[in-house]
């Protein structure tokens, strides 16, 4: 996956620069939490993301209806997705912050491929979409995701954390 900021946000020195010629700002510590995370999805590396988040958490993917609050169980949701959609790249575009809650505007670009018989088709997605995100003494207490679930074209993604029940 790969991550873009519109900010041009630089979490290893702790400063942004919105345009040269203007005015730098200094990152806070609950916006350096979301994209120090969001740098370890980028990078691959699942579990240093899933350790900012707290002992204690909820993750909501509101487009699927799923809810995490294990850490086990989150690593193996974004390990699936980064199977299912490796190219996907996220680009920020704002990041709007009030306390410890941060609201993260996003663009996912991505291709769902499907086998049909011996031909592989590849499908071009490009979703809009949210994130809530509460920080508490540098860990992520809660992060909520919001898309119109019908353009995402995750179902796969959802149907693998999905328990079935047959009557």
């Amino acid at each position: 996956m790969q991550i873009i900021t519109s900010s041009n946000a630089d979490p290893t020195n702790m400063s942004t620069s919105i345009n040269p010629d203007t005015v730098v700002t200094t990152v806070s510590a609950p916006q350096y939490v979301l994209e120090s995370m969001l740098t370890a999805l980028r990078e691959g590396r699942i579990s240093e993301a899933v350790d900012d988040f707290d002992d204690h958490f909820t993750f909501n993917d509101h487009g699927l209806e799923l809810e995490f609050a294990d850490k086990e169980r989150l690593s193996e949701f974004l390990r699936k997705s980064r199977e299912l959609f490796p190219d996907t790249v996220l680009e920020v575009i704002s990041i709007f912050e009030c306390g410890d809650y941060l609201i993260a505007e996003w663009k996912i670009t991505a291709t769902e491929t499907l086998a049909s018989g011996s031909l592989q088709l590849r499908s071009p997605i490009s979703l809009p979409g949210a994130s809530i995100v509460c920080v508490e003494n540098g860990r992520i207490i809660s992060w909520s995701d919001y898309y119109d679930q019908g353009r995402s074209r995750r179902i796969r993604l959802a149907a693998h954390f999905t328990e079935w029940t047959e009557y």
